[in-house]
């Protein structure tokens, strides 16, 4: 299969060489269209072999139940720690994600990550996210340095060149850009150090989040206002101020662009108290209450049916442009909090909700002093 790319745009088939997550293009039918080094490495095999073998030939499946969920094209598919064999490798226990080619009916991504390799070099095979993705440090390291260079003589080439390709030297600044954020998602993701908690006022970071958007969009005129249903009577929240910052910027970014279609397009922040929630500190392991609700919601049509599963996941995407980070860096930063983050759709009323739940700073620090005053 050869890669369509628009002039200009990132070479594909490079970024996808990058990677050591393995990663195997489906065609119609479960038949092996493209696979990158990775995924070579992984079945022993190169390409020219692969290329037009079903999926099923080179892979067999436990369950039946499992192949059927694969085989159901337009279905994203994720499933961790199944034991398949392959090939002449024999046993292994791999976490798989399948993921449909958006406008290409038939078409499916299909990556996996070998947990038997992982145990073998003494990983921990239960790290959610960008586990699978080691050394993202080196990684972006070794992609920044040139990139930065890249960037300075775009710079430079701008000032000798006529007004007129000036949209080209604009470009190439603009794609370094992106791809050096790209690489800043994927560090974030796979980064095991949490940043530092402290008492946040809620409200000043929604609306610190909303000035930025609104300064990038130019004047609030021409932007969707956002409306405030802010209870006053809040206390503050245990999280990270500039992660709160972060996970916000996300949220009604995508609200905006999820509903900016509509004949009267609306967005509503809405904070409460939701008693009654609980769960697991990932720090001390001791039940940490979160009775504080904030609520980003946007009356756009929705995520398609088969996505929603599935949204917090690596490279799940609606967007045409978009890489499926946004979200996966939204719950990790909110996890780093000791929050937890949910998406419910309200088809009736037409509505999309995200709800993000944190503890109140008070009543942690009340805990871990109780903790510590507790012999063990």
């Amino acid at each position: 299969m050869k890669f369509k790319l628009e002039p200009g745009g990132p070479d594909a088939k490079r970024q996808l060489a990058s990677l050591p997550l393995a990663i195997v293009l489906l065609a119609p039918g479960l038949r092996i269209a493209a696979a990158n080094p990775a995924a070579e490495q992984f079945f022993g095999q190169s390409l020219r072999r692969l290329a037009g073998r079903k999926l099923t030939d080179v892979l067999t499946f436990a369950e039946q139940r499992l192949i059927d969920r694969i085989g159901d094209c337009e279905t994203p598919v994720s499933a961790r720690e199944i034991d398949v064999i392959v090939g002449r490798k024999g046993s292994r226990r791999l976490d798989i994600t399948v993921t449909p080619v958006i406008d290409e009916p038939g078409w499916q991504l299909f990556s996996l990550h070998d947990h038997s390799a992982a145990e073998a070099f003494g990983e921990d095979s239960g790290e959610p996210d960008f586990a699978s993705l080691r050394g993202p440090e080196i990684l972006a390291h070794e992609i920044k340095n040139p990139l930065a260079g890249i960037r300075g003589a775009a710079q430079l080439l701008a000032r000798r060149v006529g007004e007129k390709d000036h949209a080209l030297t604009d470009l190439i600044a603009a794609e370094v850009d992106r791809i050096a954020l790209l690489i800043d998602q994927m560090q974030t993701l796979s980064r095991r150090t949490t940043a530092p908690v402290e008492p946040c006022n809620l409200h000043e970071s929604v609306r610190r989040a909303i000035a930025i958007l609104d300064a990038a969009d130019g004047t609030r005129e021409t932007s969707i206002r956002i409306e405030e249903e802010f209870d006053p009577s809040l206390p503050p929240v245990l999280g990270n101020p500039d992660g709160l910052v972060q996970v916000l910027i996300n949220l009604l970014s995508n609200a905006r662009e999820a509903c900016a279609s509509m004949p009267k397009p609306r967005i509503t922040v809405r904070t409460r108290f939701a008693s009654g929630l609980q769960l697991r500190s990932s720090n001390s392991g001791r039940p940490v209450r979160l009775p504080v609700e904030l609520r980003v919601s946007d009356n756009g049509p929705g995520i398609p049916q088969p996505m929603r599963d599935h949204i917090f996941e690596p490279f799940v995407t609606t967007k045409k442009s978009g890489q499926g980070l946004g979200l996966p860096l939204v719950r990790k930063l909110v996890r780093d909090m000791n929050g937890r983050i949910s998406h419910e759709r309200d088809e009736e009323n037409g509505w999309t909700h995200f709800r993000i739940h944190l503890p109140l700073a008070s009543e942690t620090a009340v805990a871990a002093e109780t903790a510590e005053k507790v012999p063990t």
